[in-house]
């Protein structure tokens, strides 16, 4: 039986007919579901097994999820760099635990652990670790 291959958390116990004393059990052995019937005694109905809940609802494309917390809500600070993408920034690192170093140009892309922003001079692109900014000048 394909179930008997996995683990029993897997399925639900199932209950199990009554048993005659003396019969063993042996898979693939159908299981009795009325108790045979002695004088001054009733029978007693087999329990009706659940029916299993199945969820028939499609889930949305992929394309209707919403996005990352971090990436849509202004609340944090990808989110908020985010709505300033094209303005000129100057963007300040620590690097170590003593040493602030600067760079600016123009905010072209926000990651969730990033920063891309356009040199000036050269146009040329960095990309900067987010994690290391203490602050962000936008200039308007």
């Amino acid at each position: 039986m394909f179930r008997q291959n996995y683990p029993n958390y897997y399925y639900p116990q199932m209950p199990m007919g009554p048993v005659m004393p003396g019969m063993p059990m042996t898979p693939g052995m159908p299981l009795q579901t009325t108790m045979p019937s002695t004088p001054g005694t009733t029978a007693v109905p087999p329990v009706p097994m659940p029916t299993p809940v199945v969820d028939t609802t499609i889930p949305p494309d992929f394309e209707m999820e919403p996005g990352a917390p971090v990436m849509e809500d202004i609340g944090y600070t990808q989110g908020y760099l985010r709505t300033q993408i094209g303005r000129y920034v100057k963007i300040d690192f620590l690097i170590g635990t003593n040493m602030l170093i600067d760079r600016e140009g123009t905010l072209i892309d926000v990651g969730i652990s990033y920063v891309i922003i356009r040199e000036p001079e050269t146009d040329d692109l960095v990309l900067c670790d987010i994690y290391a900014i203490k602050f962000v000048r936008i200039f308007y």
